[in-house]
């Protein structure tokens, strides 16, 4: 396991490697056309993907892996039937060198499908999940309600909690669970007051 951690752990700094290769060379690039690569400029800003996604679309998808481990499911002593038996080759445990600006070859391609499957799977059962439990939750607590005096009572006027959610504060008007941020306001009122002062001395 200890051997496996550390293949997966040499296979993602090549993939990183490659990824910021490919980034220098973008940047690069953009200084002597004078052009900006917009899909750089989303990545670095954090507006939409990251720079792992623009690594994969220029330089290296890398290692797939089902459930956190390299892929070695499949036939006797070998994942797919196009590798020799006992081929310990990081191409034949998954790992895809291409980048989807290149495009992946047959091979890469199933492994990198089998990788989204699961993702696929993932993404359905934590859904079916967090929406039972949304459900069990809203049957739950649908007779309880805040009465003016801040206490949680039920339909029968049975009190659950003395002040609700314990401290009596009101979610959408707290800072991170704070009931008042004052830093936070004494920052605005004085950037107000300097954006007001800025504006005046403009306009005279």
């Amino acid at each position: 396991e200890t051997l496996e951690m550390r293949i997966m752990q040499v296979l993602s700094e090549a993939r990183d490697k490659a990824g910021s290769i490919a980034n220098e060379y973008l940047e690069e690039e953009s200084e002597m056309r004078g052009k900006v690569n917009s899909a750089r400029i989303m990545a670095t800003t954090g507006a939409r993907g990251s720079l792992l996604n623009l690594t994969q679309m220029a330089a290296c998808v890398g290692q797939q892996a089902v459930r956190g481990e390299r892929i070695k499911r499949g036939y006797i002593g070998r994942t797919l039937p196009h590798f020799k038996k006992g081929d310990i080759s990081a191409r034949a445990k998954g790992f895809v060198k291409s980048s989807y600006k290149k495009g992946l070859d047959p091979l890469e391609y199933f492994f990198h499908s089998m990788g989204g499957r699961e993702g696929l799977v993932d993404t359905a059962v934590r859904t079916s999940q967090s929406g039972y439990m949304q459900r069990r939750l809203i049957n739950a607590l649908q007779d309880l309600k805040v009465e003016y005096d801040n206490t949680v009572r039920d339909t029968r006027g049975v009190i659950v909690e003395f002040k609700h959610g314990e401290d009596g504060a009101d979610p959408s008007k707290t800072d991170w669970g704070k009931t008042v941020n004052v830093r936070k306001i004494i920052d605005k009122v004085i950037s107000r007051r300097e954006a007001k002062a800025v504006a005046k001395e403009r306009g005279g």
